[in-house]
């Protein structure tokens, strides 16, 4: 598909120190919003990235894109979009990159030509196919229609701006709104509408109201979404309709019928009511109009915010507002890391994966409507368990004052739910898939110095809530065990035994993930509760208690085991969690994955392999193809042990830096992995996106650097690019990384940090954000050579204890 390529170039955003002139540049066109869009098998959606392909602004708190048809339920339209799904509305509200069950696809239009034959309340009868490939670029869409209409859609932050170009050789013009659509989903995670209303105005030029919807794949009661919208052209007729509470994909097995009112208003129900009769309106415009707009406001608290927010689009100009979404886009992300190169394959990759870091989470400040607060606000947290490992890092480095706000929604939330999410929509903590991760954000954020606005005390207490507060137990139909809600649902386990048993479900899993968000509670303890600090390191190494040294596999001995109260194991293959899922005794990654998870005490994990030379060659184990005996579905890609295409092996290729003077083979297995599972193709993801999580992957892999999160440390690959200049932060220093000898080899030769010679396979944070707030510069030297450099200190081992 052929991106559009008639943007006007956007300047950078100037920095205080002097960056040399260059020509602006269009950073636009490098971006491909439709990579990962597809799957494996091409023209479909299975195991497919899930982004959301629609136009938006950066962490954007509307999403305007289509919703499509999914037939096959052993996949979903998170995204909205499908490659061959039927188009049945174009909504305003999106996730993007997720798996399991959808969240949203809410307040919808739908452009028709005809009626005859259409039942209002059965979207399989008006749905559309489309002509030819849809178009995207960061800030618009456009799609056609089979029934002849094109829509093109922009978004600012809370409105979205749709243009409709009826065909001429029809008369009909009609817009369909039913409220109660969403995304289709099947299960008891799926979504659906319970309530709403809908206004007109007495010329049929505007309408309001708001819908109310529950669940999704984090659970949740009801919520509300209050919309505003207007027309460019009074309608001719305008009509309201209503229909008994069903199923809106497939209300035909119903025999459901819409009844129509001559009013201008409608209510599903009495307020609070779930089951309340689906509602919608359908104007039709006269037939001298051939292009029709419509602007539609979002809010979560008001009508009236909502209406408000049409404002933010003040003409009826699309251009106008897909020019300003683009240079936003150019000015707050793109150039916040410049690269040099002629290979434009690499460009589309780079810049596509920049877009996709930031479209989660979203940006809903002073639209929480449960409680007010001078804090910033931030929803659809989806999940943290997916992007506490590169994408919160990317954020601190690059855009720390978004980070901030990040950290600071988090802390407020606690201050009113009592617990930080792990998995957030629509203002609910929802699923949590193994630890409290925004342990490891906070603890990321606070040895790396954010500390203007956040109140460090309250952000300990909610961390130190997580290690000491077992929640309630909402007990989830899919691991009943303890709370999936939030917080640590096995916490009882952890503070009696040191680790849980497999009395609870992820049992393995867990231990791994609790033991690290106890090295986060330690890491900010030492700045903010001293005394606490020995408590939570000790804590931390609760997965020795669960390391079974006679456990072999693939010749190989020592591995985390399920283990219970009494010491002894239950029968496992290390190389298996069947399904893998919430009851698993380990979540999307097997035994043999987990037991590489321990980045804060490699020392002692490197021991319990057997040393050096035997870490290496099992290191090496994980990646032979052929050895894998896990079937994930989406969650996972190829048949190696280590998996590309989920979290919990992603910093696996990069442990050899541990290794002293094998740093070589953490380049070796970084470029393997990306040449074989990431392109520019719709299928250019291994797996689900998880909210920008594999795209910033790809970001540190191209720009030659790791982060050890919960560490002030990056692991020192090697870059992709002959320059690469990162902005760190709207008026801060940068980062200049330069790179010869990329033409003979990717494998480093040599490294200067700072003008000094260097010898480590890791730099620390104060490296390349200098104290005295100069620039930084790392100059690579490669080749071809696999040669041994890193002849100094491995990456530290903070976490450090001896059981």
């Amino acid at each position: 598909m052929k991106l559009l390529q008639t943007y006007t170039a956007s300047a950078l955003v100037l920095v205080a120190r002097v960056i040399p002139a260059r020509a602006a540049i269009n950073y636009v066109e490098h971006v491909n919003p439709f990579i990962g869009t597809e799957g494996p098998v091409p023209g479909t959606a299975f195991s497919a990235g899930n982004v959301f392909p629609g136009a938006t602004l950066p962490f954007g708190g509307v999403k305007v894109g289509i919703d499509t048809t999914v037939f096959n339920l052993s996949f979903s339209a998170n995204g909205g979009y499908t490659p061959d799904g039927y188009v049945t509305a174009i909504t305003m509200l999106h996730e993007s990159g997720t798996g399991g069950a959808p969240t949203y696809g809410l307040i919808p239009q739908m452009p028709l030509t005809i009626i005859e034959g259409v039942n209002v309340l059965d979207n399989l009868t008006y749905m559309q196919s489309r002509v030819g490939e849809d178009v995207g670029s960061p800030g618009y869409y456009k799609t056609q229609l089979q029934n002849g209409v094109t829509a093109e859609m922009s978004a600012t932050m809370h409105a979205g701006i749709m243009r409709y170009t009826y065909p001429n050789e029809t008369d009909g013009r009609f817009v369909l709104i039913d409220l109660s659509h969403s995304l289709p989903s099947g299960g008891p995670k799926e979504q659906a509408y319970s309530n709403g209303k809908i206004e007109l105005s007495d010329d049929g030029t505007r309408y309001s109201g708001y819908g109310v919807y529950r669940e999704g794949w984090g659970w949740g009661g009801d919520y509300r979404v209050y919309f505003c919208a207007q027309f460019d052209s009074p309608p001719s007729q305008s009509q309201l309709f209503s229909g008994r509470a069903t199923d809106p994909f497939w209300p035909n097995a119903t025999g459901v019928e819409p009844s129509s009112i001559n009013q201008t208003s409608i209510d599903g129900g009495t307020v609070g009511y779930q089951y309340a009769d689906r509602i919608g309106a359908l104007f039709e415009f006269p037939s001298n109009v051939s292009t029709l707009r419509s602007k539609v406001g979002i809010s979560w608290v008001s009508t009236d915010k909502a209406c408000q927010f049409l404002d933010e689009i003040p003409n009826w100009d699309l251009e106008e507002v897909r020019d300003a979404a683009q240079e936003k886009w150019s000015s707050d992300v793109f150039s916040k890391i410049d690269i040099t190169t002629e290979n434009s394959t690499q460009l589309e990759m780079f810049y596509t994966a920049m877009y996709h870091a930031h479209l989660l989470p979203s940006n809903r400040t002073g639209e929480n409507p449960y409680w007010d607060s001078d804090e910033p606000y931030y929803d659809d947290f989806y999940t943290i368990w997916d992007t506490f490992r590169c994408l919160h890092p990317l954020l601190t480095l690059i855009q720390p004052k978004a980070q901030v706000e990040i950290v600071r929604a988090l802390i407020d939330i606690w201050r009113f739910e009592r617990f930080m999410p792990d998995g957030r929509s629509h203002n609910f903590n929802g699923r949590v898939q193994g630890g409290s991760n925004s342990d490891n954000v906070l603890a990321d954020a606070y040895v790396k110095g954010l500390r203007e606005g956040i109140n460090w005390t309250d952000g300990y207490a909610a961390m130190r809530t997580n290690a000491e507060v077992e929640p309630y137990n909402n007990f989830d139909f899919e691991d009943p065990t303890g709370s999936t809600k939030e917080g640590r649902g096995a916490l009882q386990d952890w503070k009696q035994y040191g680790y849980v048993t497999p009395n609870r479900g992820r049992c393995l899993s867990k231990t791994v993930e609790y033991s690290l968000n106890d090295f986060s509670l330690s890491q900010v303890a030492k700045g903010e509760a001293p005394e606490d600090l020995a408590k939570y390191l000790n804590r931390s190494a609760g997965w020795q208690r669960t390391w079974a040294a006679d456990v072999t596999s693939l010749n190989f001995t020592g591995f985390l085991a399920p283990t219970y109260a009494n010491g002894s194991y239950q029968e496992y293959d290390p190389l298996s969690c069947g399904a893998c899922e919430w009851s698993s005794i380990s979540y999307e990654g097997v035994p043999w994955e987990y037991s590489w998870t321990i980045p804060f005490d490699m020392e002692t994990l490197i021991s319990r392999m057997g040393g050096l030379a035997a870490t290496e060659a099992r290191l090496d184990t994980m990646f032979i193809p052929g050895l894998s005996r896990s079937n994930q579905g989406g969650n996972s890609a190829g048949s190696t042990i280590y998996n590309p295409g989920n979290e919990p092996s992603f910093m696996t290729p990069f442990l050899y830096n541990y290794l002293p003077q094998r740093q070589h083979k953490s380049v070796q297995r970084s470029r393997e992995v990306v040449n074989q599972y990431y392109n520019t193709g719709r299928s250019g993801i291994p797996g689900n996106d998880d909210a920008g999580a594999m795209s910033t992957w790809l970001i540190w892999n191209m720009i030659g650097l790791y982060p050890v999160v919960t560490q002030p440390v990056y692991l020192v690959l090697a870059p992709w690019f002959e320059s690469i200049t990162l902005r760190l932060g709207d008026d801060g220093p940068v980062l200049r990384i330069n790179a010869t000898g990329l033409d003979q080899g990717p494998y480093v030769q040599s490294l200067r940090v700072n003008g000094q010679e260097w010898n480590k396979s890791w730099i620390g944070h104060e490296d390349i954000v200098r104290p005295d707030g100069q620039d930084s510069l790392l100059e690579f030297v490669l080749g071809a050579n696999q040669t041994a450099w890193d002849t100094g200190d491995v990456p530290p081992s903070p976490g450090h204890v001896e059981l």
